[in-house]
């Protein structure tokens, strides 16, 4: 697989999870945020072991269990939190620092140098980002914005460690993002139980929206993006996770019939500028190049002869 497919997979990810908020807000059920993270991620985590028939062995259970604690058991109902809490711009204006967190923990924890212009590509995305979500009404909750950095900055220090530690050989993508998504909705289960316990009624479009959370946006997109993680330079997906509020923001004017500022029009192509920047001058690292030939070489392997 070239870089350029992988990047276009890797992007669906953010572009799945950007239908979130308004999935959120227009057909679950309110006030069960804990509730909508078990959903989206317990049962497609545990689909996927199953058909999978892959358990974690040795250091990788709490392995698993880190890292889905990260991505999945804070991430969650922090985002399902800020989604109830904020307008979607202002949530997703929060996102959009993404970059900038995962470029501080990869000079940190990976002692990746950074460069001049993936640092600018990641400033001018979270400013883009800003000028297309946010606007002159925007309302802000202390609450909600601290959810809002709080699953950020978890799924940052997901997406390093998920770098740091690779994947067991022989352990396809969608085995270890069962294997996340499993972890953290165990960890959900106790805590939506006693705390918010299950919506007293769920109708048909709340269960559709559970039902495309937990395969669009639960175990298709973080099968994609774990993988593009391990086999990217580590800026080139957390800018890629840029595309969330931006799909975010586009829906909300489709559905609400809402226009697009100048300003709007200005940050969009700020965003889209600097998405494009960060993929071209991010380079691949020795770990990025050895991902990539153990993926190719194990599609040889598995391929018919």
């Amino acid at each position: 697989m070239n870089r350029l497919t992988l990047v276009l997979l890797t992007a669906l990810a953010p572009i799945a999870w950007g239908t979130t908020y308004l999935v959120t807000t227009e057909l679950l059920p309110q006030g069960h945020p804990l509730f909508a993270g078990l959903l989206r991620s317990l049962p497609a985590g545990l689909l996927a072991v199953v058909v999978t028939r892959r358990l974690p062995r040795g250091a990788w259970w709490w392995k698993a269990f880190a890292l889905g604690a990260l991505n999945i058991g804070a991430f969650f109902p922090l985002l399902f939190l800020a989604a109830e809490r904020l307008p979607g711009g202002v949530a997703a204006a929060v996102a959009g620092a993404q970059p900038l967190i995962v470029l501080a923990l990869g000079a940190l924890v990976l002692q990746e140098r950074i460069r001049p212009l993936t640092a600018a590509a990641a400033v001018i995305g979270a400013g883009g980002v800003a000028l297309v979500v946010l606007g002159p009404a925007a309302e802000l909750d202390l609450w909600g914005i601290l959810a809002a950095l709080g699953g950020v900055t978890a799924t940052g220090v997901g997406m390093i460690l998920t770098k740091r530690w690779g994947r067991p050989s022989g352990v396809g993508p969608v085995a270890y993002a069962g294997w996340q998504l499993t972890a953290g909705g165990v960890l959900l289960l106790p805590l939506t139980l006693l705390i918010e316990g299950i919506p007293s009624e769920i109708d048909t479009g709340a269960a559709l929206g559970y039902l495309w959370l937990g395969t669009a946006g639960g175990i298709v997109a973080y099968t994609l993006w774990f993988r593009g993680i391990q086999q990217l330079p580590v800026i080139a997906p957390g800018l890629l996770a840029l595309l969330s509020p931006i799909v975010a923001t586009t829906l909300g004017v489709l559905v609400a019939g809402e226009r697009f500022t100048v300003v709007q029009v200005i940050g969009l192509t700020l965003t889209i500028g600097a998405l494009v920047l960060g993929q071209v001058v991010a380079r691949p690292s020795a770990r990025d190049r050895a991902a990539v030939d153990g993926s190719t070489a194990s599609a040889a392997l598995a391929a018919p002869r």
